[in-house]
């Protein structure tokens, strides 16, 4: 694979064409049904190109995977910042996560990012990086986690562990949602904003300071 100081004049587009194209076929057609010759022809560039620009037809995929994944999560932290930013009274802090939960469910969990990210997970798992070694893998609960803590130190949740905190806050709200509905998006589902609130006020009994 080139390094960046051997790319061309125009790289940059003839990069984002292929990532496109490789992300259109991956989702439509599957990783192993994808070709390379494919995905070029898609793109507008040589066969060539694409194996310059990524060495191999699984680079490509985890190049596609890490685009659509830092995507979703710079939503969350955009979220985060939204929502959560700066908040110093308790009585703000149960409208506050509501409103972080049901626009992440708005416009990642419905968004057309995620609906990739889950294609590409059941398409092409087997080709994917391990959890382990992915530095994306855990990023979004991280994220939370951090945000919890600066919750704690502004003396508005007790968390002894925020990554813990992180995974039962998603359990209790995102996840009855998806697991029940298979969808959190409550702009067209009026049944999820009720699950939403519960949950967030379950979260609440158990880490408000």
């Amino acid at each position: 694979m080139p390094d960046a100081k051997t790319l061309r004049a125009g790289s940059t587009q003839k990069r984002a064409a292929i990532l496109s194209a490789a992300r259109e076929l991956f989702v439509a057609d599957g990783f192993d049904r994808t070709s390379v010759d494919a995905v070029a022809a898609r793109a507008g560039v040589s066969k060539r190109t694409v194996y310059d620009y990524f060495g191999d037809k699984q680079t490509l995929l985890h190049a596609v995977f890490d685009g659509v994944g830092q995507s979703l999560l710079d939503t969350i932290r955009r979220t985060l910042d939204e929502t959560l930013d700066g908040l110093t009274d308790a009585a703000e802090l149960e409208p506050a996560l509501v409103t972080f939960s049901m626009q992440i469910a708005a416009d990642m969990l419905d968004s057309a990012e995620y609906t990739t990210l889950q294609r590409l997970v059941r398409t092409g798992s087997d080709h994917l990086p391990h959890r382990d070694d992915h530095a994306l893998t855990d990023a979004p609960e991280e994220a939370m986690g951090e945000r919890f803590a600066a919750l704690a130190r502004a003396g508005l949740l007790d968390v002894p562990d925020a990554r813990l905190a992180a995974d039962h806050f998603i359990a209790l709200t995102f996840g009855v949602a998806l697991g029940r509905f298979g969808s959190a998006n409550a702009v067209k589902d009026a049944r999820i904003k009720p699950l939403i609130v519960a949950g967030v006020r379950a979260f609440l009994r158990a880490y408000r300071a």
